[in-house]
């Protein structure tokens, strides 16, 4: 971690006017914080809890506190009822229970990350927290790729851009943001 990380809440790369586009901006940066995250283990066991520690940990804690959960939001309302009402309600509920492991996996991880920015991770706590970083990060990008190669596809087809602007519209609106024009 000799180098600057990624600024995690830079803007979207895509609108709320693309709202599939948006939300696979929101998976590169859910991605670049999954590399953080694994980045800062490796960097713990060489550096312990110092600045570049401490601020990785906090942005990763402010990206899946903040940004995760309104990602998820966004697929359970928009995604998931799209592939049910497209006869794929198995696909629908496997993305629904990994969201489920996800939130749970962040509620027993989110702690190791707080001892991190409050420099109090002792080195015996290290291996274990690491090895919840690396399932959470292995079990998000499975998830991720999943939703990229058969969600997403299946969840735009037939839209029509006013379904379109109206999902735009609610993801903006959850935001606080101005909504798409």
């Amino acid at each position: 971690m000799t180098h600057h990380h990624p600024l995690l809440h830079a803007g979207p790369s895509a609108g709320f006017d693309q709202p599939f586009e948006m939300l696979a901006a929101c998976h590169a940066r859910m991605e670049r914080s999954l590399d953080l995250l694994e980045r800062l283990g490796r960097h713990l066991h060489t550096h312990g809890c110092d600045a570049q520690a401490r601020s990785a940990a906090a942005d990763v804690l402010r990206y899946f506190d903040i940004a995760a959960p309104l990602h998820h939001q966004d697929e359970e309302l928009h995604v998931l009822p799209r592939l049910r009402e497209q006869g794929q309600a198995g696909m629908a509920a496997r993305l629904r229970a990994d969201h489920q492991v996800m939130e749970h996996d962040w509620a027993r991880l989110r702690p190791d990350l707080l001892a991190v920015v409050e420099d109090r991770l002792g080195e015996r706590a290290l291996p274990a927290a690491v090895a919840r970083w690396m399932q959470f990060a292995a079990l998000y990008r499975r998830h991720l790729a999943a939703e990229e190669a058969l969600a997403f596809p299946a969840a735009i087809s037939g839209l029509t851009p006013a379904q379109q602007q109206a999902m735009g519209e609610d993801m903006a609106a959850r935001r606080g943001a101005r909504p798409p024009r």
